[in-house]
């Protein structure tokens, strides 16, 4: 469920009509929904009742320090893989100890940022990654808490470009490795053991990955605690899908994920940590773009918009589909009409859908793109020498622009031109 609805003809964000966004902030432009936001959050807290629990926001989904303050305010962790990442939670004003560090190639520099900033874990993804924490940790006189990522070599039936949970991916060690991994950890100096952490790719919509996974898990925990390991931290990943079309089959439930977790690893008493980002931001943002121009082709209508793949990439680089509305309500029956919807960008992959059908739609009409809050403003680019676009946070019937569109003269003012030319 999100808050993007028509209201009187007009498709509203929460109680603002996205027409009235358009018209101050120009298009095309990105606008988030506090509501869905806090209850998608609300739905996991709910899913992990009775378990002692800990929800980071995976912030490569979404990474506004608005969009973490709102999230951090009801209580969510951030899960960062960069030191961007970890500077952005940091001035959203999330603590330290709520801070989980992922990704296969920290630096010693992201460490020692993390280490002086405060962290609650390193999840350590490699033996050469886990003896420069040692030698960063030790020359700082700290201590890094850390869990190891382990790789279950489990097939979570998603994208190529996005399943990581394979053994011919780069994330994490083979969990026949671990427990030698785990005794070399332990007998490190600057390192303290806390858990274990496994992520197998986004976009699940299926639970049977996930079980297959934290079964392996379950039995890593017994086996380490018996080598004499303190295992009380799981972190189980996020990767939970949602539905991005219309003819998607709904995914689980936050709530039947919750049951899965307590089934599997429940009777271990350990504290659950999870990583969600795109079931919590993805359907509670749109991206708003205005018809340029309707041009006709051979066999074919083209929709030419003002947005582009550089604003949204997932159709180019996933092959991924989006949900794409009219602003203003079409009449109940009117015909649909297919279009190839496309961007103006010097590139044949600059194209959204194509024979997506819609109502008619004519130049300057407002067409929305549903299920945009994820990877999407976080994937931009200039290229083309186009603006990056306003990010806009709607709360009630209140919204306020959180990243500006840069004008053409700041974005090429960034550029430093050598004397000598």
């Amino acid at each position: 469920m999100d808050h993007f609805l028509y209201r009187d003809g007009v498709l509203h964000a929460e109680d603002v009509p996205v027409a009235e966004i358009a018209a101050a902030v120009g298009t095309p432009f990105y606008v988030y929904s506090s509501a869905t936001l806090l209850r998608h959050f609300g739905l996991f807290e709910e899913a992990l009742d009775g378990l002692e629990h800990t929800i980071c926001f995976a912030m490569k989904s979404l990474s506004n320090q608005a969009i973490l303050r709102l999230l951090a305010q009801r209580g969510a962790g951030m899960d960062v893989v960069s030191e961007g990442e970890y500077r952005r939670a940091k001035a959203a004003g999330v603590p330290g100890e709520r801070i989980v560090f992922s990704g296969v190639g920290k630096t010693r520099a992201e460490m020692r940022t993390a280490l002086e900033g405060g962290i609650r874990q390193f999840n350590v993804e490699s033996e050469p990654e886990l003896r420069a924490l040692s030698e960063v940790a030790s020359a700082m006189g700290a201590v890094a808490p850390i869990t190891i990522r382990v790789n279950p070599d489990v097939d979570a039936k998603t994208h190529a470009k996005i399943a990581t949970g394979k053994s011919e991916n780069k994330f994490g060690i083979p969990i026949a490795k671990a427990r030698e991994v785990y005794a070399e950890a332990a007998a490190l100096p600057g390192i303290e053991v806390v858990g274990i952490d496994v992520h197998i790719g986004s976009q699940l919509t299926q639970l049977e990955p996930f079980e297959a996974a934290y079964r392996k898990v379950a039995d890593l925990t017994e086996a380490l605690r018996s080598d004499g390991h303190d295992i009380r931290r799981l972190d189980l990943g996020g990767g939970l899908g949602i539905p991005y079309t219309r003819s998607n089959e709904a995914p689980p439930l936050p709530l039947d994920y919750g049951a899965l977790i307590k089934r599997t690893v429940g009777h271990l008493g350990c504290e659950v940590e999870i990583e969600p980002g795109r079931l919590i931001s993805g359907n509670a943002g749109l991206m708003v773009s205005r018809v340029i121009y309707i041009k006709e082709g051979e066999g074919r209508n083209f929709l030419i918009l003002d947005g582009a793949m550089n604003d949204l990439i997932r159709p180019a680089m996933y092959e991924a589909h989006h949900d794409i509305v009219p602003v203003i309500e079409p009449e109940t029956g009117v015909e649909q009409v297919p279009f190839d919807i496309v961007g103006p960008v010097c590139e044949t992959g600059d194209t959204f859908a194509k024979g997506w059908h819609m109502p008619p739609v004519k130049e300057g009409d407002l067409v929305a793109f549903r299920s945009a809050g994820a990877y999407g403003a976080v994937m931009a680019s200039e290229y083309n020498s186009r603006p990056l676009i306003p990010e806009v946070l709607v709360q009630d019937d209140q919204f306020a622009v959180i990243r500006p569109r840069p004008t053409f003269d700041e974005m090429i003012a960034r550029d430093t031109i050598p004397e000598w030319l």
